[in-house]
């Protein structure tokens, strides 16, 4: 005779054995939306932040962000998609905060990445929340072989954004800058981590090659295209840098990289 035990123990083993639905995940951050379109299935992505959908800032093709709901990352926005869990970068608004706790919704906020190390921590944890650490070590593996550090002469350049602000010594960028085979003039002119160069310390002390985010965003940097920067054509070349690249860590470091070896290709090693 069966113990009437025995259908409740079956239905048990039957529950445990149902797969578990993925989370639902509203990301307000557009470095962790660069992340989250490649370790998640498209199905779990309730919501991404507006800045990916805008072509000057996003770090991901604009096709794909587009497939997407995008939120300015208020807190009516993100709690109308319903989220199991929402990643957000370090800032994010008090009232969004309240609100997720109140409403008992995960977040998990994640700092600015300054080292590829970092980027690689970051990486795998994005994926872990998303249910695919699989696929974040996969990214992680091809960020780190991106990035392998050339064995080149370094070569003297500078990063060179609007009004003249460079990243110095402790910032991603200033790290892609040696694994590509380029030493950051910063220190050279004592900046600090993230600080604005005058142009006539440039011109004073040239690099051998000037990466302008302008030039590469509107066509022509109004310093770079100064005529004392002009006389300086034999001492040094100006490469164009996209925006984009100096935005995010992550996945972002591939096309970074892929963009500062072309530049230190054309140079003898």
């Amino acid at each position: 005779m069966i113990r009437p035990v025995a259908l409740p123990l079956a239905a048990a083993v039957l529950a445990s054995a149902a797969p578990v639905r993925p989370p639902r995940i509203v990301s307000i951050n557009p470095c962790i939306d660069a992340v989250l379109v490649r370790v998640a299935d498209p199905a779990q992505i309730a919501g991404i932040s507006h800045y990916s959908q805008d072509p000057r800032a996003t770090s991901i093709p604009l096709a794909v962000a587009n497939r997407f709901r995008a939120t300015s990352g208020t807190a009516e926005e993100v709690v109308a998609l319903r989220p199991d869990v929402v990643l957000t970068g370090p800032h994010t608004e008090p009232a969004t905060v309240a609100a997720l706790k109140r409403l008992h919704i995960r977040l998990v906020q994640f700092a600015v990445p300054e080292s590829v190390a970092e980027s690689i921590v970051q990486v795998r944890d994005i994926s872990a929340e998303t249910g695919h650490p699989a696929r974040g070590a996969a990214l992680a593996a091809r960020i780190a072989a991106a990035a392998a550090p050339s064995h080149a002469a370094p070569l003297p350049a500078l990063i060179w954004q609007s009004g003249g602000l460079v990243p110095g010594s402790g910032t991603l960028p200033d790290e892609l800058l040696r694994r590509a085979g380029f030493r950051n003039m910063s220190a050279a002119y004592g900046l600090k981590k993230w600080d604005v160069l005058p142009l006539e310390y440039l011109v004073a002390r040239p690099p051998r090659v000037l990466l302008s985010v302008a030039a590469a965003e509107v066509g022509e940097d109004r310093l770079t295209s100064h005529p004392a920067v002009r006389r300086l054509a034999r001492r040094i070349v100006v490469a164009t840098y996209p925006a984009r690249l100096m935005n995010c860590g992550g996945p972002t470091i591939i096309d970074a990289m892929a963009r500062l070896n072309q530049v230190r290709g054309g140079f003898a090693a």
